[in-house]
């Protein structure tokens, strides 16, 4: 037989009937299983407020002491509507420096408010690029590591968006490529990457952040970009999010970039970047190199850009696998998902341990291929 099922308002509505039945107090603490006090809390509720009396009462304070004031809040509101894209710490700063005598709430308290009020736009979560696996490689001769990467974009004088794309040589400072584009896109950014290989040769590494067209956002984190350099023998290395001082010398060159140029028009803007990039390479010392130009240093590569592509090369005993069209490979009947930029392409296997194994596109390492789980995770950072 199951057990009988009961509420604490039907109880209390029980204890009462035993009550006017003349049951004592003693008895019906007894009885319900509860103390005297609460038997006579219920019967004098009762009393007083009839069967509504023993309803369930709201137990949040009337008033709080923290509560934050009406008016302060319609003064934080009233700030953030004359200040639209200003967080509420900025708010808060702002205020207090214009009205110290108030005490105005905690940023995570003016957040809530603002919140409250549909003034606050939730942030879009970007999807996290894998983190590079391998360590850098040293810039300690010319044509070692190349930096690239887009300064941030602006409008010119006649409105329209300007990308400036640019490729440093790191142990030299010298200045590659400095080149407006209307975007940062990979068919507008690969003949600039390959007027520099022609001109300049290859380098051994290029060191870029993890926006487009540089990486991609796969378990692989390989882009078009990135993939053609691994064909070409170049290995691409990405600095960790975040962590813009890991590629600090072609940030400080950026803002140098920033305070010698101007926003004309777009040509007249190309004509500013040629002329920083003579003066930034031949005539400016640099302190970093003993107060020496970029130019009395560096010397064009002795690896010269192939004008065919060469397949990547694998080592004997490496599994070898052609990825599919949808950018999986069968292996050990069963079919991963790698990249679909690498459909057709050769990606070897090397046994690492406990039925993982890393795989490779050509000399570079794109992933973990665990057979157990049975899926393709990013290679953890080596350390």
């Amino acid at each position: 037989m199951p057990w009988r099922k009961t509420k604490p308002m039907e109880e209390r509505l029980k204890l009462i009937a035993d009550r006017l039945a003349g049951y004592g107090v003693t008895e019906l603490s007894v009885i319900y299983g509860v103390s005297r006090k609460t038997v006579y809390k219920g019967i004098t509720r009762y009393d007083r407020l009839g069967q509504d009396g023993l309803k369930e009462l709201c137990r949040s304070p009337v008033n709080h002491p923290n509560q934050t004031d009406e008016k302060i809040i319609g003064r934080l509101v009233e700030a953030k509507l004359k200040h639209m894209s200003w967080g509420p710490k900025k708010l808060l700063y702002f205020l207090n420096v214009r009205q110290p005598q108030i005490k105005w709430p905690s940023v995570c308290t003016a957040e809530r408010w603002l919140k409250k009020q549909g003034l606050v736009k939730a942030r879009r979560l970007r999807k996290k690029i894998p983190a590079y696996s391998e360590p850098f490689l040293a810039c300690n001769a010319p044509n070692k590591v190349w930096s690239a990467d887009y300064k941030g974009q602006f409008k010119t004088g006649d409105g329209r968006w300007c990308y400036p794309l640019t490729i440093t040589d790191n142990m030299s400072r010298y200045l590659l490529t400095c080149k407006g584009l209307y975007s940062p896109c990979y068919k507008d950014t690969r003949p600039w990457f390959e007027w520099a290989f022609r001109e300049f040769g290859l380098p051994e590494a290029m060191r870029t952040d993890n926006g487009t067209p540089f990486a991609g956002r796969g378990v692989t984190g390989l882009s078009r970009l990135s993939v053609w350099w691994i064909k070409l023998g170049i290995r691409p290395e990405r600095i960790e999010s975040g962590k813009p001082q890991q590629n600090g010398r072609h940030e400080r060159m950026h803002r140098t970039l920033k305070q010698d140029t101007a926003k004309p028009d777009m040509d007249r803007q190309q004509l500013r970047f040629d002329e920083f990039r003579h003066e930034y390479n031949d005539d400016r010392p640099h302190e970093a190199l003993g107060q020496k130009t970029p130019a009395s240093i560096y010397e064009p590569s002795p690896r010269r850009f192939p004008e065919k592509l060469r397949e990547p090369e694998y080592d004997h005993g490496v599994e070898i696998r052609t990825v599919r069209h949808g950018g999986e490979i069968g292996f050990k009947r069963n079919y991963y998902f790698i990249s679909e930029l690498l459909a057709g392409e050769k990606v070897g296997l090397v046994e690492a341990a406990d039925g993982k194994y890393e795989i490779r596109f050509g000399f570079h390492p794109i992933g973990i291929l665990d057979v157990r789980l049975g899926k393709v995770a990013p290679k953890l950072k080596k350390v």
